[in-house]
């Protein structure tokens, strides 16, 4: 399926060129105009959105299997803003977009981590899902706020950053992709190693210590990885909303609760779900296309209110 979904993305655009010019440049022929949107536009957005979507489907899951918590998620929970925020600060300090180190956006990131988990810890708020989400909420609204604030004084700062605002892979660039490539590698071998010790987590800390495994080195480790994926997937694409929620979700409506195997199908379905939503927002309002943040959000949210809803709200122990 996803394979097919891959294709699709190459075959329709808002562009000009129709499913079947491009259909011509995967076999080899067609114009040079049908050949640059497919091979320079729509294949590195589709490997950006490939990309985007296993790291933020597996973090959200990460967060989820550390915080035991089914809303934990690095949109709701003041990653991806955190994120946003770090780059608009050096954007402000003279950076560009085009030379704006991945570090930058992998620090806020940590830093959204670490102030809410530390927060949620502090209230023993990590059993009630709802509170978690709420401070999650307090923190992305303060980050947004002073954000809007720092690009009101400087006007190109403003500009650079609107691609962040939203969310969105359209324009990026395979160059944009290997910036951020060694931080992936490095988030995933990360999470096979830490993977074994978090399952036994969810056992409880007792059994995860009897077992040899430090829960707070996990604990930091796991937020480590988070900031990482979170933080690429940002600085290339945007704080992409519910990805995080939705995915670790479905995963576990799949293979069970299992953090091993809800980790290996969110490879999939990441994915999955950031393409399918990147083609829908070229199709729905043509010639334009609409925001990629914007459609997820639409999915997302009422998967959220789903989950709230619940008779008995899940948990991750």
């Amino acid at each position: 399926m996803l394979s097919g979904v891959f294709v699709l993305s190459l075959l329709y655009g808002a562009g000009s060129v129709t499913p079947s010019q491009a259909w011509q440049v995967l076999l080899g022929h067609g114009t040079d105009n049908a050949y640059f949107v497919v091979a320079e536009l729509r294949f590195p957005r589709t490997l950006v959105g490939l990309t985007v979507g296993i790291a933020l489907g597996l973090a959200g899951a990460l967060m989820q299997a550390m915080a035991r918590n089914p809303l934990a998620e690095p949109g709701l929970l003041g990653v991806s803003a955190g994120s946003s925020f770090a780059v608009a600060v050096a954007l402000l300090l003279g950076a560009s977009a085009a030379t704006l180190a991945m570090g930058v956006a992998q620090i806020g990131a940590l830093m959204g981590c670490v102030f809410v988990m530390a927060a949620a810890r502090l209230q023993g708020q990590f059993k009630d899902p709802v509170r978690l989400v709420l401070a999650g909420a307090a923190l992305t609204s303060l980050l947004t706020a002073l954000t809007s604030i720092l690009l009101m004084y400087d006007q190109r700062a403003a500009d650079e950053i609107r691609f962040w605002v939203t969310g969105s892979v359209a324009g990026r660039s395979l160059d944009n992709l290997l910036s951020v490539t060694p931080f992936f590698l490095l988030a995933g071998a990360l999470t096979l190693y830490i993977a074994k010790p978090l399952a036994s987590m969810a056992l409880g800390e007792k059994v995860a210590l009897g077992l040899g495994h430090n829960p707070k080195t996990v604990r930091y480790i796991v937020m480590l990885i988070v900031a990482l994926l979170a933080g690429s997937a940002t600085a290339i694409a945007g704080p992409i909303m519910f990805v995080g929620l939705v995915v670790p979700f479905a995963a576990r409506a799949i293979v069970g609760p299992d953090i091993r195997r809800t980790l290996w199908m969110c490879l999939p379905i990441g994915p999955l779900m950031i393409i399918s939503a990147d083609i829908l927002t070229r199709l729905i309002a043509q010639p334009a296309e609409m925001p990629l943040g914007v459609l997820t959000a639409i999915v997302g949210a009422p998967v959220l209110m789903m989950i709230v809803r619940a008779k008995r709200l899940p948990t991750l122990s």
